[in-house]
């Protein structure tokens, strides 16, 4: 079994939000979070050049920076190069102000390379650890997959990552993708050190459970969970794959939360340590958009729950019965 240096936190930080999901981030609120994620001890932080269009990237490591390199962690992303463009506007994307740059799908050997190169430029950092491909999948590229697939395959993207990792430039690579089944067909060819999954294993959803999740256990390819709340549905937005969600997904939620109340529980705290209990997982990175919301994540995240709570749930047929749980 391999074992890649993956030395991060169990509670990470995702940093869409620095590059402004939704709403702006105003830059001083930005490098706040950053100073109050370390201050609670969050050691892992994940970004790309796709969030905010290269605005995460500056952010993250303009707030790092003075830190020592060697007590954190840093992931970002591949598979698009960020062109200027000045063209972009206000709310593209979801991003609320973007800089102006637009992004360009490539997983070739080269585009790797220069998209890794890119980077650090933005970051201002010598390294980075992680390296994921971000985005790609059917459903993703729909007719272009199997375009895109031939890239990050016959076309070196894959041997673009492993050179970079043999070469110490990075410490391990995977996919950061919302489509468990690309992450499956990607162990089938490559060996991957780590992936983000994010939204597929949740308390929402465990369809990924024996066909990926166990496989990453038994092939010791780590997995970080991104999307704990399903984009919002389970923190009390109407939220779901960053759209509104349908009715039968609202339904369950409301199930799972009256189970939850019952225990006095709240319902993000149970998503946040539910998928920590499967024994692939080695970090969870929720976003937060503000230092309030950062601190209840962190609070939500360590608070002790019954573990009566999901012996209801598997009962009530709201959680599949072979997911490993939190102990009490």
């Amino acid at each position: 079994m391999r074992q890649p240096e993956m030395n991060v936190t169990r509670l990470g930080l995702g940093c869409a939000q620095l590059g402004g999901l939704f709403d702006p981030m105003a830059e001083a609120d930005a490098y706040a979070l950053v100073d109050a994620a370390w201050d609670l001890g969050i050691r892992y932080f994940d970004t790309a050049p796709y969030y905010g269009f290269t605005l995460s990237e500056h952010r993250l490591g303009a707030a790092l920076r003075s830190r020592p390199r060697g007590e954190y962690v840093i992931s970002t992303k591949v598979g698009r190069l960020m062109w200027p463009d000045p063209g972009v506007q206000p709310g593209e994307c979801g991003w609320a102000a973007p800089l102006p740059f637009r992004p360009h799908y490539d997983y070739t050997h080269d585009g790797i390379m220069r998209s890794h190169d890119d980077s650090l430029q933005r970051l201002g950092l010598d390294r980075v650890d992680i390296l994921y491909v971000h985005d790609i999948g059917r459903v993703t590229h729909g007719e272009r997959h199997a375009h895109y697939w031939k890239q990050l395959t016959e076309g070196g993207g894959f041997r673009a990552l492993a050179q970079l990792r043999d070469e110490g430039a990075i410490k391990g690579f995977g996919l950061g993708v919302n489509e468990w089944e690309v992450i499956a067909d990607a162990m089938d060819v490559c060996a991957l050190d780590c992936v983000l999954l994010a939204g597929r294993y949740t308390l929402l959803e465990q369809a990924s459970l024996a066909p990926l999740m166990d496989r990453c256990a038994r092939e010791g390819t780590r997995v970080v969970i991104g999307g704990p709340f399903n984009s919002g549905i389970l923190a009390g937005t109407n939220k779901f794959n960053y759209e509104d969600a349908p009715a039968a997904v609202v339904e369950r939620v409301r199930a799972i939360a009256a189970v939850c109340r019952d225990f006095d529980v709240p319902l993000p705290s149970a998503a946040l340590q539910f998928p920590m209990a499967h024994p692939a997982v080695v970090s969870c990175i929720p976003g937060a958009q503000n230092i309030d919301q950062l601190r209840r994540n962190a609070h939500w995240f360590s608070q002790p729950l019954p573990a009566g709570l999901w012996t209801a749930l598997k009962d009530a047929g709201l959680l599949d019965p072979a997911a490993p749980v939190p102990a009490a």
